[in-house]
């Protein structure tokens, strides 16, 4: 079976901790878009694992896991990602393969992130690692591709190419002095070597794969409202973070997709700039960022904390064509009176069921919300759904009901083994 992981949030749902479980059943994990921004966290035995490139199914042994076509690749962040895996005793060997059409990051891009940032009235909230400009050179039909790495003369012809346009803009846009060829070319091309082994032709490899009748698990970054159409623009990520990105990004058909499960919160969380109709007043949104340890994997940087929005989600399951939900952080929910569940948004005297695309009616809009009163004592150590809160188990049935999709799979805590699968 094949199937596609993906937020239906604005990310930091929890996917890494649903790929680490689903990993074990299947032949081959694929990351298919996204880049070094991303940020997978896996706890298990006690130690944490913070995977920003190569897919978190990379713990369990046999597996072969794949940087699908789709993703922008630091070569440097990546070489550490293998090293700090290595020394913890993980070592990726074989198993780990980069597809030789995915697009490197270079100096030049993260530095461009930073000074476009620098220049914007309204802040994206970019996380300044050149995610943005990488692709926006994709699409320029000016990137550097990983093959290109492997090929000295070629990277030598584009990379001056580049140089030659990005150092104009860099001197008399941004007043910054641009960069120096020599010292590029030849930490590119050593990366190239030292990555030589894993680079290769992915999209051949999973189709093969697919014939042989394996599994394969797709893995999506970010979440359904950071993609690049279908998020809060301008406030979203370069790259297609729903499930259709999946078949561009790694190179596969569409009727090739067995099953979508989409990854949600039992609130929400925004990291970064841009609307969040159910955002928490400040105090109790404090309360509940530390309560739930809501700090970005990759940067480090607060999340924004609100109610649950049924509103944004089930938008991201007609989007997705989601068939099964996991929801996670229940436990975060633990102690707290009552819970509230967005249902709809109010805005100009109209009522909205579904997620306006207007980006001044989002901003402005106010959440309609259900009530319901929540749960005393602890979920984080109940392994059977039976044993769950009466109240916690109400909760979810609203959730299932209102969004009318099933719940598969329960997260109670952060370590792999904090979950309940119904």
């Amino acid at each position: 079976m094949n199937i596609v992981i993906v937020g239906t949030q604005w990310g930091d749902e929890g996917k890494g901790k649903i790929i680490d479980l689903l990993s074990e059943k299947v032949d081959y994990i694929v990351r298919y878009q996204g880049g070094s921004n991303a940020g997978h966290t896996v706890v298990t035995n006690s130690k944490v694992y913070v995977f920003h490139l190569i897919p978190s199914g990379i713990l369990h042994k046999r597996k072969i896991c794949c940087i699908g076509n789709g993703v922008v690749v630091d070569p440097q962040a990546l070489i550490k990602e293998i090293q700090d895996l290595s020394s913890a005793g993980i070592y990726v060997n074989q198993r780990l393969k980069i597809s030789s059409l995915a697009h490197a990051i270079l100096p030049y891009h993260k530095i461009l992130d930073q000074l476009r940032e620098t220049k914007r009235t309204h802040k994206i909230g970019t996380t300044g690692r050149g995610i943005g400009p990488c692709y926006a050179d994709k699409i320029n039909r000016c990137g550097i591709r990983m093959v290109d790495l492997l090929n000295p003369a070629i990277f030598r012809e584009k990379l001056k190419d580049n140089l030659k346009e990005k150092n104009e803009i860099f001197k008399k846009v941004y007043r910054h002095p641009g960069f120096n060829f020599s010292p590029i070319y030849q930490d590119y091309l050593n990366y190239g070597k030292f990555l030589s082994r894993y680079i290769c032709n992915t999209a051949a490899l999973l189709n093969k794969a697919i014939r042989d009748k394996k599994d394969i698990l797709f893995e999506g970054a970010q979440g359904t409202f950071l993609d690049i159409d279908f998020g809060t623009y301008p406030f979203v990520t370069s790259s297609s973070a729903t499930a259709g990105g999946a078949c561009i990004g790694a190179g596969i058909s569409p009727v090739k997709i067995d099953k979508v499960v989409g990854v949600v919160k039992a609130y929400t969380t925004r990291v970064g700039e841009g609307p969040f109709p159910t955002e928490f007043p400040p105090v109790f949104g404090k309360f509940m960022r530390e309560k739930g340890s809501e700090f970005g994997a990759t940067t480090g940087r607060p999340r924004r904390c609100g109610w649950f929005d049924s509103v944004m989600v089930r938008e991201a399951i007609l989007l997705n064509h989601i068939l099964e939900l996991a929801i996670m952080k229940l436990d975060v929910l633990d102690g707290l009176e009552s819970l509230k569940i967005c249902i709809a948004y109010k805005y100009k005297g109209r009522l909205f069921k579904e997620l306006p695309q207007d980006l001044e009616a989002l901003r402005k809009a106010r959440p309609v919300y259900k009530e319901m009163p929540g749960w005393k004592g602890t979920t984080s150590k109940i392994r059977r759904y039976q044993d769950l809160p009466r109240n916690a188990r109400a909760y979810l049935f609203r959730l299932q009901d209102i969004l009318n999709t099933k719940i598969s799979m329960i997260s109670v805590g952060s370590s792999r083994e904090d979950i309940i699968f119904i």
